[in-house]
């Protein structure tokens, strides 16, 4: 009764086969005897039709509420020491473009934990780089659009590099403390320091000196590279990385979001240690390749009497299709002309995705599935693809596309007649197409098929072949599937471009009009989404 009920929810009414697909899926042993689970399946949809309409919705309610926290629940543990209503979790990103594919994850995953337990869910932007991960202006409002699109509400929207003063006032304390100094050696200096353990010459300055160089960073009296602040840690610790590490260092140019206002700029690892104190964040994942920023955080907590969030990690997804592309290797590919902006269908960005068709359901359902694991994942697009095409294909209505169009002449048809094709499987609604003497059939089915036996679907049977001859109109007379060809009558056309990895030319449906961003099936080609209708209808291959 479960399935039938989260099925009539979907469907409107429950399809036998589905439900029967599901109870054997749940239960493999019950193969053995599927006549009996058969015969059950019927006995309860019987008895589920026979339900007042009060009793069907209070039934759908209740498998369907149940199917979400399922769903919700999918690869997600408990969050440790974590209490209903008392969660505070941030997603951090560096707004140098949009939100990517890998972007993604972490508003999820965030987002969803925040709803289980009723948290708050804090977007703070980490933009506190004007030079080497420079901001974009327009990609603050494309991260909140596309958190939104995804299903998410922030609790709070943090800009770090607004709060540049909050940073200085926790440096100069740490610098009181004797826990940071001012460090003038070149980078290749510093690094054999590093290298070896051993503390540079300014390690040991007495802090009325690290106070007044802080002081004359922060009114411009130093070149930029000449002087950073350093935040003491251990020479000898076994992570190189983790030594004496970079709290603040001089950028002077200006700020896409503050302009000029700063030149003195926190480093990503100061400023989140900072703003998660500040925002009381009870709770961090991020990926396992972050260890080294929670080990250099930990000792700022330390000086300061601060007790660290508690840390979750997970391992790398790579999306096989798009390898390692970075969002700075994606803005010189646009730059260099190879994509058309940074939602060319092509590309893994939220936007590209969404102009492509691909649902928000789809990218929280394949993301929930992966998990938190902290080992390293491979996937495919077809993974996210096959989400995807359960949400649409029930949805979705289906039109005859013909790609590279070859117009026949059918000679001997008997006469002109309306063919009724269904609209889409889970409906009773109609398209109508005219049979008539000339049609359209595509290019690659001509060449593959010309001289055979062909049924034009749902229309009638011919030999194909620029003067084509009619057989008849049953369909027991073509070879099924394989010889089962779309066409289009010459008058119920409109010129069609489709955009995907590849651009196709050809017809379409006039019907098709009425789909304008929407996704559409095109038979046997793929689905489809809507993007554009003038001259010609623009469409944007989502998958097969």
């Amino acid at each position: 009764m479960k399935h039938i009920a989260i099925n009539a929810s979907k469907f409107g009414k429950a399809d036998e086969k589905a439900v029967i697909g599901k109870v054997i899926a749940e239960n493999p042993e019950m193969k053995a005897k599927i006549r009996e689970v058969i015969a059950l399946v019927q006995e309860c949809i019987k008895e589920f039709e026979a339900m007042s309409e009060e009793q069907k919705k209070e039934l759908m309610s209740k498998y369907t509420v149940e199917r979400r926290v399922h769903e919700k629940d999918i690869g997600l543990p408990p969050l440790p020491n974590a209490e209903k209503g008392k969660v505070i979790m941030r997603f951090a990103p560096n707004p140098n473009g949009p939100p990517t594919l890998g972007s993604a994850r972490g508003i999820i995953i965030n987002g969803e934990y925040c709803k289980m337990y009723d948290g708050k869910y804090i977007i703070r932007f980490d933009d506190t780089d004007p030079k080497t991960k420079r901001p974009m202006l327009e990609a603050y409002d494309w991260y909140l659009e596309d958190i939104e699109w995804l299903g998410y509400e922030p609790d709070e929207i943090i800009y770090a590099s607004k709060r540049i003063p909050l940073y200085y006032d926790y440096a100069k304390k740490l610098i009181e403390l004797g826990k940071a100094y001012a460090c003038f050696c070149k980078k290749e200096e510093f690094k054999k320091f590093r290298d070896s353990g051993v503390p540079c010459p300014h390690r040991d300055s007495e802090v009325e000196v690290n106070l007044d160089v802080w002081e004359k960073m922060l009114e411009g009296l130093y070149r930029e590279g000449e002087v950073v602040l350093r935040i003491k840690t251990d020479m000898s610790h076994k992570d190189p990385a983790v030594r004496d590490w970079v709290a603040f260092r001089i950028i002077y140019t200006p700020h896409p979001l503050v302009g000029d206002a700063y030149f003195v700029y926190p480093t990503l690892d100061f400023e989140s240690a900072i703003e998660d104190k500040l925002c009381q964040t009870t709770h961090i994942l991020r990926g396992k390749d972050l260890r080294d920023s929670e080990l250099r955080q930990r000792y700022i907590y330390e000086y300061l009497g601060w007790k660290y969030p508690i840390t979750m990690h997970w391992g790398r997804v790579n999306v096989v299709e798009f390898g390692k592309l970075s969002t700075s290797l994606i803005k010189k590919e646009i730059e260099s002309g190879k994509y058309n902006g940074w939602d060319d269908p092509r590309l893994p960005t939220i936007r590209a995705l969404r102009r492509r068709g691909i649902t928000a359901e789809a990218i929280r359902k394949f993301y929930l599935s992966l998990g938190l694991s902290e080992s390293e994942v491979n996937v495919s697009l077809k993974n996210l693809f096959a989400e995807n095409r359960k949400i649409i294909d029930p949805k979705a209505n289906r039109y005859f596309f013909v790609a590279n169009p070859v117009e026949i002449e059918i000679e001997g048809l008997p006469e002109e007649r309306t063919v009724e094709i269904p609209l889409n499987p889970n409906s009773n609604e109609k398209r109508i197409l005219k049979g008539e003497r000339f049609v359209y059939v595509s290019l690659d089915d001509f060449e593959r098929l010309k001289g055979e036996n062909v049924r034009l679907k749902d229309f009638c049977n011919i030999i194909l072949d620029k003067k084509a001859k009619f057989v008849s109109y049953e369909l027991s007379m073509a070879k099924k599937g394989k010889n089962i060809i779309h066409w289009l009558p010459k008058s119920f056309t409109m010129k069609c471009r489709v955009i995907g990895e590849s651009v196709f030319e050809g017809l379409v449906e006039k019907g098709v009009e009425r789909e304008l961003g929407k996704v559409v099936q095109f038979e046997r080609f793929g689905f489809c989404r809507i993007e554009k209708i003038e001259e010609e209808v623009v469409a944007i291959y989502t998958h097969d």
